[in-house]
Order: structure tokens, then C-alpha cells, then sequence
């Protein structure tokens, strides 16, 4: 994804604004040696559900995965969605998902409060309401900066276990 992005990014006319998460430089997976671009608003369903729809992106999709992955061990199927990019978000992609689960959560480390989440479940409630079975669950981080020391960061950003209980709450 990273490779596709980044290329549509820099081939796009428009300013792009490509932000890296520093915690994805570790990870490994297939890159294809040719020409490879993801459109940009484009996003892309890591692991298809039918019990609740997971909205991530960057690094809380691998946390997301994780969970879905320990919820399924439970017999809890969850879709987990990967926006890739916020702007153009990709709404159509999206509200399938949750229409076809008919549950949502917004998963981000950004605060809670004023985070793209809260965009994301005023557009659900706007556009999808009957066709949710639930309130739209938001996991976020938490209302502070993110602090230098990594002990303490990751108090403050969502774990596996807060996705995992997260989705316990909406089910």
C-alpha cells in the first residue's frame, strides 16, 4: 500500500500530503518490483466480517487485525477496513461494509475529541442510522499529547485488547 500511495502521491497535480507512521518502517509484506499505484480515496477491506465493521488506518490496522484475529477464537467475525487515505475519504466503500454488518467502530490514535472519528461516525449516523443495529463505537487515543516516552505512550494510543473490548461492547 505504502508503494502505490506514494507513488499516486507524487504523480497526483494537486498537493498531497503523504504522513508515514513511524512504527510501519518495521513491518514486511509483498512489494511488487513493477509499476504499482492505488488510487488515491480508494480503501481497501484487510479482512472481510459479518458481525461489525473496524474503520482504521496506518498503524491501528495491524492492531485491528490483531483483534479481529483474537475475536475470532470467540466466533466473533469483524471486518476490518483500511481507509488508507482520510481526504478523499472513501464513503462508499464504507458504508457498504457497515450497512452489510450493520455495526461500525472508527478505530485511530488521534484524541477522541475533534479526531477524524468523529467525523466518520457523524457521516455513518447521517447517511447510514437504519441501517445500523447499534450506536457507531469510537477506540481512540487518549485526550493528551502523545508523550515521549514509550511506556507512556502506549498507555495513550488504543491497544488490542481496547479493540477487542471495544467490539464486546457493541456486540
Amino acid at each position: 500500500d505504502a508503494k502505490g500511495l506514494l507513488a499516486t502521491a507524487i504523480r497526483d497535480d494537486d498537493p498531497v500530503i503523504f504522513i508515514e507512521h513511524k512504527l510501519l518502517y518495521m513491518t514486511q509484506g509483498p512489494v511488487p518490483d513493477e509499476e504499482y499505484v492505488i488510487p488515491l480515496g480508494k480503501a481497501d477491506i484487510k479482512k472481510p466480517g459479518r458481525d461489525a465493521t473496524i474503520i482504521t488506518y496506518s498503524y491501528m490496522t495491524l492492531k485491528c487485525l490483531e483483534a479481529a484475529a483474537a475475536l475470532e477464537n470467540e466466533g466473533i467475525s469483524v471486518e476490518v477496513l483500511d481507509l488508507r487515505t482520510l481526504t478523499p475519504l472513501d464513503k462508499e466503500t464504507i458504508l457498504a461494509s457497515v450497512r452489510r454488518t450493520g455495526r461500525a467502530m472508527v478505530v485511530h490514535e488521534a484524541c477522541k475529541r475533534g479526531g477524524v472519528g468523529g467525523d466518520i461516525a457523524a457521516m455513518l449516523m447521517e447517511e447510514a442510522y437504519d441501517d445500523l443495529d447499534g450506536p457507531v463505537v469510537r477506540v481512540a487515543g487518549k485526550n493528551t499529547p502523545i508523550p515521549y516516552n514509550v511506556a507512556i505512550e502506549q498507555a495513550c494510543v488504543p491497544s488490542v485488547e481496547d479493540i477487542v473490548e471495544g467490539v464486546l461492547r457493541m456486540l
